[in-house]
């Protein structure tokens, strides 16, 4: 099944595929915006699930975790996200593991992924998650 997600999550240029229960959701958006908006909307999808991501950094990590996923693929892992991952026995594959995730001007570390790097703390995690998405949309308005 994870081999499916991975194959579709390439073939179909998306960045996110999420299946659970015999169901399939793709997704699109850059960052962490699917994945927030899933445990805000409809976190019970999560739980259980098999994740196929292009690039998970720690807030990801975090957002998965406290949706309850069971497993894991990304192109591009953090080491600070697969630590999480550890730490809540997910089961994880992927393609490289980097140091950090790197944002997207390449000249500098993911400002989410910097934001996250001083805790392991789920809660805490999540509000700073929280507050990140909060400051990028008021200054895309």
């Amino acid at each position: 099944m994870m081999q499916d997600l991975i194959s579709r999550l390439h073939e179909g240029g998306f960045s996110l595929v999420v299946a659970n229960e015999g169901h399939i959701h793709t997704y699109t958006q850059r960052g962490v915006a699917d994945l927030y908006e899933l445990c805000q909307n409809d976190r019970s999808f999560l739980k259980g699930a098999l994740v196929a991501d292009k690039v998970i950094g720690k807030g990801a990590a975090a957002l998965m975790i406290y949706g309850g996923v069971k497993e894991v693929y990304s192109d591009v892992i953090s080491e600070p996200a697969l630590q999480l991952f550890n730490d809540h026995q997910v089961k994880v594959s992927y393609k490289t593991l980097s140091p950090n995730i790197i944002n997207r001007t390449g000249d500098d570390c993911c400002p989410l992924e910097k934001r996250c790097i001083a805790t392991n703390d789920i809660a805490l995690l999540l509000n700073i998650i929280e507050s990140f998405i909060t400051q990028m949309r008021a200054q895309t308005r």
